[in-house]
């Protein structure tokens, strides 16, 4: 455990040094979409391409990942949807507790983290489920949200729309970038090399103090709702159960015919901490985002000994030094 928490605590301090910065203002709260765009469109992409690029084309290809996390994550989103329903929550919310439930944040924080858990073979995987998450589970509860509505704001037209915007993230198509220089060997110019290089190494810390920056913006929204200054309410907590607890347990029996490595890498993603750009989704559709900001604020903070806990239990002693 003392291994395994030398690794992961520096990336979860690093969250809490942008949460403690922002919270004291040392980075005004105007900065951090200064932050979000650099994070975004430049250290991301550059870090997601080279790990793609890098990547063998079967790997990134392997049906066997697709099929079981995409599964697993339908799994999620209906089991989440009837334990909002069952609350009696409306179409709107019960879809963005459902997606905060099933959306691992594997870009901010998932990818470089496993990358340093398990060695660069960790990112094949990884990656596949950023880009399922970001393409197919974000769009489908998108269009479940919708389902209250009618006409011009439909599940239809909320899925066109979610389509759109997954086509103006930079993220997916530095993976399809990188995908096809996998698979030609064609790269980059030497000196375009070394940009893209230098904005990949300093994608991780960039990002996990940017993502405590906007974890410190949100709960201070949330404060001003008078939201987070209350008791959480009995379905976050269970929202966040289900994605610490029961999304690892589900990508765990759904990965039994898995080679060992595939299925260690999805369970350990599915034990990541909810996608903190869910709270933003969720404002933008109308969505109760406070309840949504709150599960993404209890997961990060908690997955700081699940994720540890997650990853004693399934990677054997020694085992961090041999993938690493």
């Amino acid at each position: 455990m003392a291994q395994i928490l030398g690794v992961t605590f520096p990336f979860f301090a690093l969250v809490l040094c942008g949460f403690v910065a922002a919270r004291r203002r040392l980075v005004g709260f105007e900065a951090i979409p200064g932050l979000n765009v650099f994070v975004l469109y430049l250290a991301l992409p550059c870090m997601l391409y080279r790990f793609a690029a890098r990547t063998p084309l079967a790997q990134l290809l392997d049906a066997g990942v697709v099929l079981t996390y995409l599964l697993a994550g339908l799994a999620m989103l209906a089991l989440a949807l009837a334990a909002a329903r069952r609350r009696g929550l409306g179409w709107n919310d019960a879809a963005f507790g459902a997606l905060v439930a099933a959306f691992p944040n594997s870009g901010f924080m998932g990818v470089p983290l496993l990358v340093a858990l398990l060695g660069p073979l960790a990112s094949a995987p990884a990656i596949v489920t950023l880009a399922l998450d970001m393409v197919l589970t974000s769009s489908v509860c998108i269009a479940l949200s919708r389902l209250d509505a009618g006409g011009a704001q439909g599940p239809g037209r909320a899925a066109a729309l979610a389509l759109r915007g997954m086509a103006a993230n930079p993220l997916p198509w530095a993976i399809l970038l990188g995908v096809a220089s996998s698979a030609t060997g064609l790269q980059a110019p030497p000196p375009l090399e070394r940009v893209v290089g230098l904005l990949a190494d300093c994608a991780s810390p960039a990002a996990l103090f940017t993502l405590g920056c906007v974890l410190a913006r949100t709960r201070h929204q949330a404060a001003q709702a008078k939201v987070a200054g209350t008791r959480l309410r009995g379905d976050v907590l269970e929202v966040a159960l289900l994605k610490l607890l029961v999304h690892p347990l589900v990508v765990l029996a759904l990965g039994l015919a898995l080679d060992p490595f595939s299925a260690l890498v999805l369970v350990l993603v599915a034990a990541l901490p909810s996608a903190s750009n869910v709270p933003m989704l969720a404002e933008r559709f109308g969505a109760q985002d406070g309840r949504i900001a709150q599960v993404v604020l209890l997961t990060t903070a908690a997955a700081f000994l699940t994720f540890s806990v997650a990853v004693a239990l399934r990677v054997p002693a020694g085992g961090l030094a041999r993938l690493g």
